[in-house]
This record gives C-alpha cells, structure tokens and sequence, in this order.
C-alpha cells in the first residue's frame, strides 16, 4: 500500500474531508425528499441475505423458497474457514443453481481488532491468504465482491479507521487484479458524515470501489416514508424533511461526488421486538414495511439494488427458525448460520410481501409520485405489460379509494393485496398495507387532485378475518367492519343511519349528554351492539366541538387505537356521521356488547371500605393485575384522558384471572412511544380517585417498580392536587349548584 497523508493520520483526513464537504453545502438538497420520475428499476432490484445451515436439507428449502418468491439474486456472509462447512456447501449450490451470489467477504471481529496491534503483520498476511483463496475458488462465478461490514459500528466490526484501510487495500488489490466487481465500504445505517469520509479516503489511495455500498436502514423512523426525527426531533422533523427517498438520494449524490455514482443497499431491515414496542400485530407490520421500504427505494431513481437482510432467523427474518436467542455478533453485521431444526420453519407474511413486490416491480419504468399531501402514497410503475400503482397510507391511517381514483378506473383496475393475492372485492380504503391496482398498459390513469387520507379516521387494519367498509351515501359517510361485503351489507340494512332512530326506553344504558342503547347483533342470534349517539351539546361545549371530528368518529378511532396495540376494548362494529351536522348530534357509534362482571369502580369502593375481598380477589392481586394492565396501555402509547374506574371494565376468568376492557374512548391521545411519567400519572390520579389512600399507596408502588420507579412526594402532589379539583367541583362547580338547587326544593316542598 503506498503512502500517504491519510495512512499517517486517516482520522484528520476524515475530519478534513467531512468540513469541506459540509462548508459546500453538500448535504444539502430542497426537494430531495420527492422521487423524480423516468428511472428504470433495475431487474436486479429485489434480493436477499441467505445463510447455511448444519442440515444440508436446509439448502433445498433455501433455494426452492427463493424460487417460490422470484428472488435470484443474493448475498452470502464468508469468513474463515466457511469454504470448508455448511456456508461453503450452500454458496456451491447456489451457484450451480445460477443464483446471482453477492458474494460479502468478512474479518473476524478479533482479527480485525488486532489490525494495529504487535500481530497486524500476521494477521494482514492471513486476511490476505483467505481472500486470495475465497477469490481463486469463487471469484469468477460470483456476481459481486462485497468487502466491509458495518465498519461504522467499531464494537460491531471491529475496526478503527487506519485498521479498516489496511484491510480494504488487500481486498481492493486481489479484487482488482483479477477483474472482479467490488462493493462497499458498506457503512450501516443512514450516516452520511462515514460515506463522505470513507470515500474521501478510499478516492486518496486511489482504491474506490465499483458499487457504493450503504445498509439503507429507515426503522427509527417506524414509518419508511416518514422524516426522519432522530435528526432534529419530532418537532422539527419537517425542516430537513429528510426521508427515506432523500437518504438513497443524498448517498447517491454522495458517491456520485466521490468518484461512484452506483449505489446499493445489500442489508436493511425492521427487528420485530422493536416493531412490538408499540405494536404488537409485529409480522403484519415488517410486511408492511417491507412492501412501502421496497416501493420507495425504488421510486427514489438513486439505487440499485435495495436487498432485505437475513431469508431466515427469528428476530427480523423472513421466515421464522423458532430460535430466540441472538448470537453474540449482530446480523447486521455477520449473518453467519441458520441455527433452527428445519422443522420449526416458518413463512411470515413478509416473505409474500416480498415476493408481490418482486413479480410487479423490478424491470418497470417509474412513473412518479402521483399525490402531493403527505399521509397518502400513490406510486406509478409502468412495463410493457401492465400499469401499476402502488397505493398505502401511514400507521393507522385510511383514504377512501373514491376520494382518489374516478369511478372508471377503479371498475377496470385489478386489484392485489400487499402479498400479492387477488382481491376478489374492490377495496373501498387504501390503509398501512400497500395493495396494487393495476391496468391495460396504455392506460392513463391519474388521481384526483384532493386526495388524501381521512381525516380523523383510525382503523386496526390487521383485524383476523375482517375488512373495513366505507360508506357514503345520502349525505351519511362512515366505515364498518365486516367479514365480507355480504355482512357489511347485512348490517348495514339494520344499523343504516337513518333506520337506527330514537333509543329505545326500554334499551337505554346512559342518556345524559349522549344516548347509549343496545339493539339486536343482525349476524348472530342473541348477540347485542351498543349504540352510542350525542343527545345533549352544552353552548361552549358546542362551539369547541365544532373544530373536532364528530363524537362518533373520536369513538371509533379511539377504539381502534386501542385494538392496534392490543388492549382491551369492545370491538368496534360502524361509526356513521352527517356531513355538515352544525347540531353536532347526528352522528353514531356502534360496538359490539361487552358483558362485564364489575368495574374497577366498584371493586376499588370495596377496598375502600375495608373489604379484603372483592368477588373472591384479594386486594394485592387486583391491583397487581389492574398495575400490568396500565403500564402496558401506557407503554403502548396511549393517554386514555379519561380513565375514570366506571370506564374500566372487568370479566373474571378462572383462578381469578382479571381482563380489562376499555370503554368511553373518544377522547385517547395517542404517541408512538410510550408515555412519560407526566402523562401517566395524569391517567393514574383519575383511576385511583375512588381508591383510600393506603390502597393507592399499593397500587402506585406496583405500577411505579414495573418502571423501574420509586413512588415519589412529587408523585403524591399530583394526586392531592387532583383530588382537590374533583372536590371542588363536587362541592363548588355544577354538580355542587345542582345540589344545592336540589336542597333548596326539599326545603320549600
């Protein structure tokens, strides 16, 4: 390797480099975050990490699952001693199978530590032994030679900078010299300031290579198409408006500045304990994203190839091998082996989802973004055979598909589902699942120029055998949810705005602001739902309203963020709503009936009075039980704002197991991240209200250790604060002038 300025102290070169880069204004880029139209998706687009197993068998399942999904092309981890075990026997079949083999070329971690060490000569002479061996062997039937790994991640790969440079001069040479196509640094994650300075570097020694390499993750973003707001805050996160389209394009323009203007991404994907945090629906969602990852890589017009990471693991694979326990080095980095019983595989959604994406995609011609507002994704792709939009919103989000297309194009679409089943019934909502419309070839198909998503409206997409239904007629407009559209028009001919009528006297649950009432469930005998509609608007209660959506869609939505992240709630069934109703009031919601055996309530005002029992469950274990409930509800993201014990239901199972069931759930708040201590103990003062304070002393104990907390004065404070307002306005505010006009009358009677 010969010497220069950047060996002697490559960090100050790196340093330099960066600061030139940044006083440039290179980093800068308006309207990047918008994909530019024309581009072709290469037919190499779509790919996969794949590893051996010790089963040789696995190798068949390996390549007749890639096969299934259309996937030809993949990367394969080497390292030490591989060409001698499984991983050498799968690369072998694979090539012989005419896979394309991106062939990742890996120094193990303590070697590559040792790289500045008293052993660096030795340890330099044996990467250089593997490679010139790996090469020999293989070079010429791979399709790419990918050196480098996560060389961003010093604990991960091992590297310092001069360290890195070493090994790269080694594989660069033997690379070269044999005529071979090089790929990387392959820096992780979205860290422009590394590309900038290792290609700085690599472009001093005169040593870049054929293909930026670049692990495109978007997963802080939960959402690919969201800003990014680990850059300058949720907040803020529109300023830069740096989304996953403008990362591919940023590191583009990067390479293209440096000398390599081809970029890929060989590894990216979403772990699903992360995706659990919040959302528990967890193979659903990497399916999710994987379909809108893939979509918007390939609308940004700046990559290549952008490649899922491992076929098969269970903490981000593919498919499942049922093993839990991680290995010591992060896949990211070195996805070494299978190590699940072949048995125990298991196909996600995800692997569907990757496979439509592959049958429709790659080859196409890329059309553009169609809409303008954000929340909504309509993308266009055209081949010689067929158009094809791919259309989605963000989480929980829902457009009504009326509100986008005309009528006649909707009529000719095709329609497939995110993993690529025909839908036998047009969709009437495009929701966080992308499905594909698609049309005869010379078909001009545009969007209508309001489209967006619904405003105000949830919906849990990933309901088990259900589809939500939009409806809009006669001035009316709402979603049901049905098994089919069979039975959203069953119910549909019973709970029709305008066949639901006045309550029922003999039916009604509640009737002070709002009318609760129950009437007969039209798809099962006996079955009941509960109606709930706003009767009574005090003045200023009327003038605030008017700028939120109507009580029944805040009741659905709410309902539906609670079924997103699992907690209990009785299952929504239709909300429906006057369009341009000034009285407020002509508006319902509809859920199914939920028998409870008691309140939270009613069980606290038993403790209250002394009693250690209530229905059979002693004190502490109800408030243990009642604590795990909360802290998962808060930990999910969601501030109830109304979590009175009257809104907290309760069935008993056997052994006195307790579940809770939610209700009165128009007025949620809902974060994707959980809670601060602030918002909780806002929900938790309202809870225990009811509760004597020695067993609110218990009970906040419980809640605060699953925090890792100790219950505080400062905790305290705020539910004295709390109780003082709820006796104010008992004994001060409406309720105390009821009473005393109450009082008066018994006194002139």
């Amino acid at each position: 390797m010969s010497s220069s300025p950047n060996q002697a102290n490559p960090a100050r070169r790196f340093a330099t480099a960066l600061l030139a880069y940044v006083l440039r204004g290179g980093f800068s880029f308006p309207g990047g975050h918008r994909p530019p139209a024309g581009h072709m998706v290469a037919e190499s687009f779509a790919g996969v990490g794949v590893a051996a197993s010790l089963d040789p068998a696995a190798d068949d399942y390996v390549m007749d699952r890639l096969r299934e999904t259309g996937i030809c092309h993949v990367r394969l981890d080497f390292t030490y001693g591989d060409a001698a075990g499984p991983a050498g026997r799968l690369l072998e079949r694979l090539l012989a199978a005419d896979f394309r083999v991106t062939l990742h070329l890996l120094q193990p971690f303590e070697q590559a530590r040792k790289l500045e060490s008293a052993e660096a000569t030795e340890v330099r002479q044996e990467w250089q032994r593997f490679v010139v061996a790996t090469l020999d062997r293989y070079g010429d039937r791979a399709d790419i030679i990918e050196v480098g790994s996560t060389v961003n991640r010093r604990r991960w790969a091992g590297y310092t900078l001069a360290g890195f440079l070493s090994m790269w001069d080694i594989a660069w040479q033997e690379v070269r010299a044999r005529g071979l196509t090089l790929a990387g640094p392959s820096v992780t994650d979205f860290e422009p300031p590394w590309s900038v300075g290792l290609l700085a570097l690599l472009r001093d020694q005169g040593q870049l290579p054929d293909l930026h390499a670049d692990n495109l993750f978007s997963e802080r973003s939960t959402e690919p198409e969201r800003f990014d707001q680990k850059i300058l805050g949720l907040r803020l996160a529109w300023l830069p408006r740096i989304n996953l389209v403008k990362k591919a394009r940023l590191l583009q323009r990067i390479g293209v500045d440096f000398g390599v203007p081809r970029l890929i991404s060989p590894a990216a994907f979403w772990t699903l304990p992360r995706i659990e945090r919040l959302l528990p629906d967890s193979e659903e969602k990497q399916a999710d994203y994987l379909a809108r990852y893939l979509v918007l890589c390939a609308a940004s017009g700046a990559l290549e190839r952008a490649w899922w990471g491992p076929l098969i693991c269970h903490r981000e694979g593919l498919i499942d091998d049922g093993v839990v326990q991680y290995p010591a080095l992060e896949r990211i980095t070195h996805y070494a082996s299978v190590t699940g019983a072949l048995a125990d595989f298991r196909v996600r959604p995800a692997l569907q989802a990757l496979r439509a994406f592959a049958e429709r995609i790659p080859g196409c011609r890329y059309a553009g973004r169609l809409n303008v507002g954000e929340g909504l994704e309509v993308h266009a792709f055209r081949s010689a055979t067929q158009l094809i939009h791919a259309v989605w919103t963000i989480n929980g989000r829902a457009a009504a598909m009326m509100d986008i297309y005309q009528d006649a194009d909707l009529e000719a679409a095709d329609y497939c589902s995110r993993d690529g089943e025909p839908l036998s019934e047009a969709p009437t909502l495009a929701s966080e699942a992308p499905i594909y419309l698609s049309w005869a070839p010379d078909r001009q198909v545009g969007i209508k120029s309001g489209a967006v998503v619904l405003k105000g409206l949830v919906i849990h997409r990933h309901i088990p055998g259900k589809t939500h239904f939009y409806f809009r007629e006669n001035g009316w407009q709402g979603v049901l949810l049905a098994r089919n559209a069979a039975e959203a028009r069953l119910l549909l001919q019973h709970i029709h705005p305008e066949r639901i009528g006045a309550p029922p006297r003999d039916a009604i649950l509640r009737h002070a602001r709002n009318a609760v009432w129950t009437i007969a469930d039209p798809r099962a005998e006996g079955a009941k739902l509960v109606v709930k509609q706003p009767v009574k608007m005090h003045l200023h209660k009327k003038f605030l309203d008017g700028f939120k959506p109507s009580k029944g869609l805040r009741s659905w939505s709410g309902s539906s963020e609670l079924l997103r992240r699992h907690v209990g709630v009785a299952p929504p069934v239709a909300y429906f709503e006057k369009a341009g109703d000034d009285t407020l009031t002509q508006n319902y919601y509809l859920c199914e009936y939920v028998s409870a055996d008691f309140a939270v309530r009613e069980m606290f005002a038993a403790y209250a009075r002394g009693e250690t029992f209530f229905h059979g469950v002693n004190e502490a274990d109800a408030y243990r039980q009642l604590s795990d409930f909360l802290h998962v509800l808060h930990g999910r993201g969601i501030r109830f704002r109304d979590l009175s014990g009257g809104n907290i239901l309760i069935r008993q199972g056997a052994d006195n197991e307790l579940s809770f069931y939610l209700i009165d759930t128009g007025r949620i708040h809902a974060f994707n991240r959980p809670l601060t201590i602030g918002s909780r103990l806002s929900d938790l003062v309202r809870a225990c209200n009811k509760l004597h304070q020695q067993g609110r002393e218990q009970f906040m104990q419980m809640y605060m250790a699953r925090l890792g907390e100790r219950f505080r004065w400062a905790h305290r404070l705020r539910f004295a604060t709390y109780d003082m307002k709820v006796s104010l306005k008992r004994n001060v505010g409406r309720q105390g002038f009821k009473r005393l006009v109450k009082h008066l009358r018994q006194r002139e009677g």
